[in-house]
């Protein structure tokens, strides 16, 4: 297959250079030209333009079988609207003449709402309250638009809080000392380690359906009492300070507590986890840690 990686990066590189040894003809598009060495050295043939540019897009190669819209954006609702919702109409303005046949967008489970610790499925609400999750949740209905009306084949993962070698906000904040409790710590945390959200991927590549949904998401939601508790044992470190919940800055950082079930990715896609818990995902991270330190 001919495939195309739109953002190259944290996900996209390592997704290319699996491709790539599974015999793919791989290509990669970055902003910037300073990844060029390490997208040659895994395989990838390096492209450099802006998908927030149409124009940059013309140089790129036809006649693709897939393409991965991994792209990411900086913080704010202007450059996720940018980026995401405006991006994506001109990846799919550029390849509807000529469109592959599976085009996949790396969503976010952002886009599910509820605070409650309810679990949710792809047919859950979504009422996210944060703008730029709104933002996300606008792009998913600009490809479903369009698999209506073009027959453009897209399916969209919604992707947890991905982590993995140098990943992982909440780990990074206990390592640095600067984690906080909110609340009871009772606020439910979904995770993917980046090893698996690439083998997501390529199974949606292969058998996701074009104007279907799938969460990837590992296999255990863990609230943050858990999760810290486990890391001050492994690392025989304290628990970090609790502070008292706001329940206005919660709402206004978009802050949720929900399950999300991987159910359907792995019913229909047939995904196994290599780390289906964030225990045996930092279990791995560790690993790496130590050996580098040593």
């Amino acid at each position: 297959m001919r495939v195309l990686i739109v953002g190259c990066g944290y996900v996209g590189l390592p997704l290319g250079a699996e491709l790539v040894r599974l015999g793919h003809e791989v290509f990669g598009l970055r902003q910037s030209a300073s990844a060029e060495s390490e997208l040659k050295a895994a395989g990838i043939q390096p492209f450099f333009g802006d998908v927030t540019k149409p124009e940059t897009l013309a140089k790129l190669p036809r006649e693709l079988d897939w393409v991965v819209n991994c792209v990411a954006a900086g913080g704010s609702a202007e450059d996720y609207r940018r980026v995401y919702l405006q991006g994506t109409y001109n990846l799919i303005e550029w390849l509807a003449p000529n469109p592959p046949k599976k085009f996949i967008y790396t969503s976010s489970t952002s886009v599910y709402g509820q605070t409650d610790g309810s679990q949710v499925k792809e047919s859950s609400p979504t009422e996210p309250l944060v703008e730029t999750a709104k933002v996300l949740l606008e792009t998913e209905k600009l490809l479903l638009a369009a698999v209506a009306e073009r027959k453009f084949p897209a399916v969209i993962l919604r992707v947890a809080g991905i982590y993995g070698p140098d990943r992982g906000h909440w780990f990074k904040q206990f390592l640095k000392n600067e984690a906080r409790m909110e609340g009871d710590g009772s606020r439910f945390l979904n995770m993917i380690h980046r090893d698996d959200l690439i083998g997501c991927i390529i199974a949606a590549l292969k058998s996701g359906r074009p104007g279907e949904i799938y969460n990837a998401a590992d296999d255990e939601p863990v609230n943050q009492m858990h999760f810290f508790q486990w890391l001050a044992q492994a690392l025989d470190k304290p628990l970090p300070p609790s502070e008292p919940e706001n329940p206005d800055s919660a709402r206004k950082r978009g802050v949720t507590s929900k399950r999300v079930s991987n159910r359907k990715l792995k019913m229909e896609l047939g995904c196994r986890f290599k780390y289906p818990n964030f225990r045996k995902g930092y279990s791995a991270e560790l690993l790496r840690l130590d050996r580098a330190a040593s």
